[in-house]
């Protein structure tokens, strides 16, 4: 790819992207890919009119493998990638990702399906020699969250198992990020994590984090729990830590928040009202929605419904707060987790009082989460619920992306790397 172009919002991605495109497909590829017609692409070539922002993702699809991405007004590093997530919210302000480090098999298959790089993606981080990493501006990181959540805790502590740092496994992937930030200097990091975070082992946890990155890294720190209801119909709170390699005047308080229910479940609900949207990806293909209802399968066998309510009831008798979380389209959701795969219990759509309710389907768990309808899920649904449960709120980290933006400017940070930190 042009190594000249540079991208700066998802119009200029779609564009750039349509351009890549044509140089491997005919317009009518390209236009039955995207479900609309060859005149359609003739104009947008002819820049009589701009192809939607939304369908950058879609064009970037029609790449081959392996292809270079466009040069962007800053790199960055996608660290715990998941399925890229915080990637997918800082491409659209601009960046451009130039290494990518993710040890699970289907995530990484998931993201080389959504992302088509030149640069293959790194398995187990503890075994990358920072080194290796190229140079970069920003530094993502979304380091495993179970050793610090509510959730993990209990269970680990169920089991007798260790938690927070002391998880030998997950605990310390911390300081794999600490090791690489200090080893490259990136000019900005942005580092994701549960609420939980700040008050777990009463505080001792986090404040191990910050002088981490403050005290022996020299860094600039901003922190924030943000809910994911603000942009989304479901509550996730998570705290994102901000780092700057100098002083600049980034705020948190700057952050635009949509009031809470804004955004409700019908916004990702399939639809039957022939208004679901038409380009979207599923079972292999991008196709039209408008006529597809909601498999069967994702309505809870009369079984599992029944233990479900009598789990509850046992709870509530106990007065705990344990049971299921039956929602309605005008509902805002609980957190979706990575163990949604087994029962949906914390996320049931109500079907009316004649029907059992429903698991969401893979795709409004990715629509839930921020996903672009193009974007493809390759895998089995299990493997789906565990990704998008353990993923990032693409639209939270959107707008973080936006805020942290102008701080990125050539002429905002010097690129030098401060005296302190040069080699004598």
């Amino acid at each position: 790819m042009n190594a000249a172009l540079t991208l700066v919002s998802d119009q200029d991605a779609a564009l750039a992207y349509l351009t890549e495109a044509r140089k491997h497909h005919t317009q009518a590829v390209i236009a039955k890919h995207l479900g609309v017609g060859v005149r359609t692409i003739s104009r947008w070539e002819a820049r009589q009119t701009n192809p939607p922002a939304y369908l950058a993702h879609a064009l970037q699809q029609l790449l081959p493998f392996g292809e270079e991405s466009p040069a962007g007004a800053f790199d960055f590093i996608d660290l715990f990638a998941g399925i890229g997530g915080l990637r997918n919210a800082f491409e659209q302000v601009g960046g451009r990702c130039v290494y990518t480090s993710e040890w699970d098999s289907y995530a990484q298959k998931t993201y080389a399906e959504n992302f088509r790089d030149r640069h293959p993606i790194a398995g187990d981080i503890t075994q990358v020699d920072a080194a290796d990493i190229p140079d970069h501006d920003v530094l993502l990181a979304g380091f495993p969250c179970q050793p610090f959540s509510i959730a993990g805790v209990s269970k680990k502590n169920a089991l007798g198992k260790k938690h927070g740092f002391a998880c030998e496994t997950q605990g310390t992937l911390f300081f794999d990020v600490a090791r690489i930030i200090e080893a490259k200097r990136p000019r900005a990091f942005l580092l994701e994590n549960v609420k939980n975070l700040v008050s777990h082992d009463k505080g001792r946890t986090f404040d191990v984090i910050r002088r981490t990155l403050t005290h022996d890294l020299g860094y600039h720190i901003h922190y924030r729990v943000i809910d994911g209801a603000h942009f989304v119909p479901q509550h996730r709170e998570r705290i994102l830590i901000v780092g700057f390699r100098e002083p600049v005047a980034f705020d948190f308080d700057a952050l635009p928040l949509p009031p809470k229910g804004t955004h409700t479940l019908k916004d990702i609900l399939h639809r039957t009202d022939g208004s679901e949207p038409v380009l979207q990806w599923d079972e292999g293909k991008y196709f039209d929605h408008k006529k597809k209802k909601v498999q069967d399968k994702y309505t809870l066998t009369d079984n599992l419904w029944r233990y479900l309510q009598n789990y509850a009831e046992k709870h509530r008798l106990k007065g705990n707060g344990f049971g299921f979380g039956l929602v309605k389209p005008t509902d805002v959701a609980r957190t979706l987790s990575a163990r949604y795969y087994k029962d949906g219990s914390e996320i049931l759509v109500y079907q009316g009082a004649r029907k059992n309710p429903r698991r969401l389907t893979p795709r409004e768990c990715a629509r839930l989460m921020g996903y672009p309808d193009t974007f493809r899920i390759p895998v089995s649904d299990t493997r789906a619920y565990k990704q998008f449960g353990n993923s990032v709120v693409v639209d939270v980290m959107a707008h973080v992306a936006k805020l942290m933006q102008p701080m990125l400017e050539p002429g905002i940070l010097e690129t030098e790397v401060p005296l302190r930190y040069a080699t004598l």
